[in-house]
């Protein structure tokens, strides 16, 4: 009896364990997705003068969760690694229901992109999650050792994913869960003809001073306004679309259009606030992308009105060559399309292709081998690998948890 009691109690904390540790790791694959979930939660609290901390934060509750669900899977630790899970679970069990009852428009971001989950099937995940705890835990006593060996695969898989984290912090993510992955077509303004013949209308969703408010194709509103999604309206409720990359120039004028025909080189900055060292190398591979056949484009989260204040502080020819290209979008968009401030998205006949981090964009041979190449067969075969190596990396965490 006292075996069986033992193995349903270990049961219960490999249950919660294998939770805690996919949660972790989800949000570990984004960590700017990470903190901007973060982010929301600051301004949901009124903590918003802390909004500095929310990707550090956010980073750091992610890797905390995937520690513990290591500890818990493993077995090392027990008392030690029950009172973290018992302190985790408790607060955002709390936290949880403060959004059941208030409902705010926002993610619980438990599992980053990959699943989303309503407030109410948060908080009852929560529930189930703390019941597992308690009788993973309950009575605190006896709690059992495990092998030593279990100390070396907590510390194995610890290591690997403070590497996996590193890794999707300074370049492309290895898995991407957003509307803006690699394989997705963009849908511009001139796609939607068709559809309004067959019953539906596009409409656009802008945003101004906490106001949100619907718009048709013919009566867009100023750059003032912040693009946030398109949807379809017809003889049924409104269902969502393919993602739009809206964009403007100087003079207010939407030019999607310009992302949706040929082979298009898009470097996205969603934080107009880097070295000039750093624009000038941006500069220099649009310049590089368009003698290779790219259109180049440079599309930046600010306005007409904001961006000579943002870019006050360098050189006047630098400052020049950015003026003569840029482009405005909404930062929520930027920072979807790619999480590298300053990376690079490859586009061919509005579908997605391939992303880049500003730290490694393509050289003149990348490029050039990127011209000449299908862009079909390019983007599957990244697609297909950084799906095969975040797979690989998952099942790799989980031999070494269970069989070392």
């Amino acid at each position: 009896m006292k075996y069986i009691t033992q193995r349903m109690r270990r049961f219960c904390a490999f249950s919660t364990g294998f939770v805690f540790l996919a949660s972790g790791i989800l949000k570990l694959a984004d960590p700017v997705g990470a903190g901007l979930v973060m982010s929301e939660y600051f301004k949901f609290l009124h903590i918003g003068f802390m909004d500095f901390m929310a990707r550090p934060a956010g980073i750091a509750l992610a890797f905390a969760e995937s520690i513990i669900g290591t500890a818990l899977i493993t077995g090392v630790w027990r008392k030690l690694t029950a009172a973290a899970a018992a302190a985790f679970m408790g607060f955002f069990t709390l936290l949880t229901l403060v959004l059941v009852i208030f409902n705010p428009e926002m993610d619980c971001g438990c599992f980053g992109e990959a699943i989303h989950l309503t407030h109410i099937q948060t908080f009852l995940k929560n529930i189930v999650l703390c019941l597992l705890l308690a009788g993973a835990f309950l009575p605190f006593r006896e709690l059992g050792k495990p092998t030593k060996r279990k100390y070396v695969s907590f510390g194995i898989a610890a290591a690997s994913i403070s590497a996996f984290a590193l890794w999707n912090m300074l370049y492309i993510p290895v898995t991407d869960f957003t509307d803006y992955r690699c394989g997705a077509i963009l849908q511009g303004a001139e796609m939607n003809d068709a559809e309004s013949q067959s019953g539906e209308q596009a409409v656009f969703i802008y945003e101004k001073d906490g106001r949100r408010e619907a718009f048709g194709l013919e009566s867009l509103p100023d750059s003032t306004w912040t693009f946030i999604s398109m949807e379809q309206k017809g003889s049924s409720n409104y269902a969502s679309a393919a993602p739009v990359l809206s964009f403007y120039d100087e003079e207010g004028n939407y030019l999607d259009h310009e992302a949706l025909d040929g082979k298009v080189m898009a470097v996205t900055v969603y934080n107009t606030h880097i070295t000039e060292k750093k624009w000038q190398a941006i500069l220099s591979f649009l310049e590089s992308a368009g003698e290779h056949g790219f259109k180049p484009l440079l599309l930046a989260a600010s306005g007409p009105q904001m961006i000579e204040e943002d870019l006050e502080n360098l050189s006047t020819g630098t400052r020049q060559a950015i003026m003569e290209r840029i482009l405005y979008c909404s930062y929520k968009t930027l920072i979807t399309v790619n999480r590298s401030n300053g990376g690079a998205t490859c586009i061919s006949n509005g579908m997605i292709v391939e992303k880049w981090a500003l730290r490694n964009l393509p050289d003149a041979a990348r490029l050039e081998e990127l011209s000449n190449t299908e862009a079909t067969e390019r983007m599957a075969d990244i697609s297909s690998k950084n799906s095969m190596a975040f797979q690989g990396f998952l099942l790799y965490i989980c031999a070494v948890l269970l069989l070392v």
